[in-house]
């Protein structure tokens, strides 16, 4: 059965073309119609139609932390706290509701794909539920009710940190993150069989986490899939490297062959020069998370010379602080001026690449992130008329538009996202239904 949509304006690459039919065959694009007239029997989209937008980097129950971690200041270390406190009450259950809401508050916000960086594993100390995999059936379960595909990120999580002398062990917190060695990690994820929607890849939670002889057999493992990687988030993870290894997070990380190009580095902050040429000639991309890397005081990455280095640039909501991929793109623009005094670092188009084909490749679909056909079907729908972006040619959109201009979400065929609403209903209440019983509210 085929489904036509005519687009008032449409996203084909780099260039913003009015008038788009776009033919819908099952979860396919068959055909991209420029220069169409609308017909009776097409679903009109208003506004500027994007691709599907991939959101590369989350940590789905970070969300449970939004307006709760402002009270105290401090740094992300003293906010981790506050994480791992949240880490330690969830259950299959729970991880489900909140994960299901999670990326329904994506899907409103145009997110068709998602790459969940998944470490929570097993039970609170450490033990293991009787399906070892059950706490990543629930994001898998989560993303399919939402109507996103999934990428699951599974994290290897060895260690409980690392300083000059070097690794500590795991704290009470961190033993359900963890499968002893990389082999127990690699044998447990060997279970997980890819299924329409979802793509199993690969991570490595840091240098701090996971001890250097246990990289490459991560790196072996992973190999053919996404394997992402948080680096240089921190400069002390920076100086415990160089203090016990003697070598940079990026220099480790290459050494053991876990760059290339299918790695991505989320972060990548604290970043010398000479590595950012070293990370943009290994192919690895960048996963850069503005909203989140300003929430918790991390810094300002390098992001406009590490795409010029050579690597491709996508973009995350991570711990959701606010979950609007359009103004992530925004604040990458906006602190790439803040730090260079220049405008226009990057062009429109380039942040319309990151945040749906460089993405979509980074989480393993490459048949993703354009319209064009033999692509999924993925289109999300974007007002030019809201308060936000009256008055804005549609070519820079994506300067000035917000999560609540999206109208529409088309993800694999399926209507995800009508004026505006979530097929599964009120998110709102879903979300705080979920996290409400987290912090005792309920």
């Amino acid at each position: 059965m085929l489904t036509t949509y005519w687009c008032e304006y449409a996203q084909l690459d780099d260039r913003t073309v009015p008038g788009v039919r776009v033919v819908v065959a099952g979860d396919r694009i068959s055909a991209v119609e420029p220069g169409a007239v609308p017909d009776p029997t097409d679903q009109r989209l208003a506004g500027v139609v994007l691709p599907g937008l991939a959101n590369a980097h989350s940590h789905a129950f970070h969300r449970a932390l939004r307006g709760r971690t402002h009270d105290r200041g401090g740094t992300f270390w003293t906010w981790r706290e506050r994480m791992y406190a949240v880490a330690g009450r969830l259950d299959p259950d729970g991880y489900l509701a909140l994960a299901r809401a999670t990326y329904a508050e994506m899907a409103l916000a145009g997110v068709t794909c998602v790459g969940e960086f998944h470490y929570l594993h097993h039970p609170p100390g450490g033990g293991r539920y009787t399906d070892p995999n059950v706490m990543s059936e629930a994001l898998i379960q989560a993303a399919d009710d939402a109507g996103v595909r999934l990428t699951l990120l599974d994290a290897c999580y060895v260690s409980g940190g690392l300083e000059r002398t070097g690794h500590l062990p795991l704290d009470d917190v961190q033993l359900r993150f963890s499968d002893g060695d990389a082999e127990g990690w690699a044998a447990r994820v060997a279970m997980l069989p890819e299924r329409p929607g979802l793509r199993i890849g690969a991570a490595v939670h840091s240098v701090r986490a996971v001890p250097a002889e246990q990289l490459t057999p991560i790196a072996r493992a992973a190999a053919g899939r996404p394997l992402h990687v948080h680096l240089s988030e921190q400069p002390a993870e920076n100086e415990a490297c160089v203090g016990y290894y003697g070598s940079t997070p990026n220099r480790l990380l290459a050494d053991h062959g876990v760059l290339g190009p299918d790695t991505t580095a989320v972060h990548a902050t604290h970043l010398a020069g000479d590595e950012i040429t070293a990370l943009g000639s290994s192919g690895s991309a960048v996963c850069a998370c503005p909203s989140t890397e300003a929430d918790l005081a991390d810094g300002v990455g390098a992001f406009r010379r590490l795409r010029d280095a050579g690597s491709p640039l996508c973009l995350g909501s991570d711990q959701h602080a606010i979950t609007d991929l359009l103004a992530e793109a925004q604040l990458l623009e906006a602190h790439e001026r803040l730090i260079t005094g220049e405008r226009g670092r990057f062009r429109p188009a380039e942040l319309v690449q990151a945040l749906t084909v460089a993405g979509s490749r980074a989480l393993g679909w490459p048949d993703a992130g354009r319209i064009a056909p033999g692509q999924c079907a993925d289109l999300v729908a974007v007002r030019t008329d809201s308060p936000r972006t009256a008055g804005c040619i549609p070519e820079q959109l994506v300067l000035a538009a917000a999560a609540a201009d999206v109208h529409t979400v088309v993800a694999g065929g399926r209507v995800v996202v009508s004026e505006g609403r979530h097929a599964l209903g009120d998110v709102g209440r879903l979300l705080t239904e979920a996290i409400a019983p987290l912090w005792g509210d309920a």
